[in-house]
């Protein structure tokens, strides 16, 4: 399929490197595997080849995991997300305007800061949107702010005035919270943990009222929404029998409402058929987008995939361009 468009393909940036350490993926994902990966995150032609080998017309790119999330110190925080979107603009963006787009990196740390700068990078860099990974550290490594906490609706006033998508990316569970995966260290990431600790954090969304209070808020899930289509029915059901229990939040509607109203997925790192077709079940075609996870996975995979699997070509093009040339006005 000719014009695809791809949203959950990552970059990096100098600074960015000077502050992470990626030798726990490497360990996990093997080092040549990362060397790969870590060359891409920085290069632009490459990627433009191999968007134009295998049909994609758009990608929009985002900063890789933790991203400005980790950083602990708020000034810090706030000064990393300006410049890794300012050199993003520049760097990326700006080199091939008509191919590549961009999410804000937004520093949590402050929602209000987080606010302001969403709003500098949609209306002076054309930037789509904010990719958020996951929880932000608050104060030490093993401290959680997670996106539906009473702080951080601040940031959410402005996203729903702006009116644009907030993709919710993955990160690795806090340190406290991996006992269960010692002896089992390849589990922590993306192979398990992410999945995990990210569908936890959109189902806190769901419960908090976050949803009544902005019903036009549109968050974004990878890898076919973290295994939500699948659970979401148990856990609703469950919630159900718990109503008169504690711990439900504030939410007025069931889980099921958000996910089919405020939800959209995309098949990012995730490409096998069966659970496309229980997605699009759940959710509806309108709410699939394809994606490929680039550089962490390969577009000719993700691509080969995707156009050869068995849907209708209706769904192929609303899932491979349509749905998200209407959600990002392109």
């Amino acid at each position: 399929m000719k014009g695809k468009i791809v949203l959950e393909e990552h970059v990096s940036t100098e600074l960015n490197n000077s502050l992470w350490d990626s030798s726990g993926e490497a360990a996990r994902n093997g080092k040549l595997y990362m060397a790969d990966a870590e060359r891409r995150l920085l290069d632009t032609e490459q990627r433009i080849a191999d968007m134009d080998r295998n049909g994609i017309e758009t990608a929009i790119l985002s900063l890789t995991s933790p991203g400005a999330q980790s950083i602990l110190d708020t000034q810090q925080a706030i000064d990393f997300a300006r410049k890794t979107n300012d050199h993003i603009a520049e760097h990326f963006v700006g080199k091939h305007p008509t191919r590549l787009k961009a999410f804000a990196t937004v520093a949590l740390q402050s929602p209000r800061a987080a606010a302001d700068e969403l709003e500098r990078a949609v209306k002076e860099h054309g930037m789509l949107g904010a990719l958020i990974n996951g929880y932000t550290n608050i104060g030490d490594n093993d401290t959680a702010q997670y996106l539906d906490e009473q702080p951080v609706w601040e940031f959410w006033d402005r996203v729903a005035a702006l009116d644009v998508p907030v993709y919710l990316h993955p990160r690795e569970p806090l340190p406290s919270q991996r006992r269960i995966y010692e002896g089992y260290s390849s589990l922590i990431g993306s192979a398990w943990g992410f999945a995990h600790e990210t569908a936890t954090h959109a189902i806190r969304l769901m419960l908090s009222g976050l949803f009544d209070r902005y019903p036009n808020l549109t968050i974004i899930l990878g890898h076919l929404a973290e295994g939500l289509p699948l659970m979401l029915p148990r856990l609703e059901h469950r919630l159900h029998m718990q109503r008169d229990g504690a711990g439900l939040g504030n939410a007025k509607r069931p889980v099921s409402h958000y996910f089919s109203n405020n939800f959209y997925l995309t098949t990012a790192g995730h490409f096998h058929t069966k659970g496309l077709l229980d997605s699009i079940s759940e959710i509806g075609v309108d709410r699939v987008m394809f994606s490929a996870d680039y550089p962490y996975k390969s577009m000719d995979t993700a691509t080969q995939w995707f156009d050869s699997a068995l849907i209708s070509d209706n769904d192929r093009i609303k899932i491979g361009r349509s749905n998200a040339a209407r959600l990002f006005k392109l």
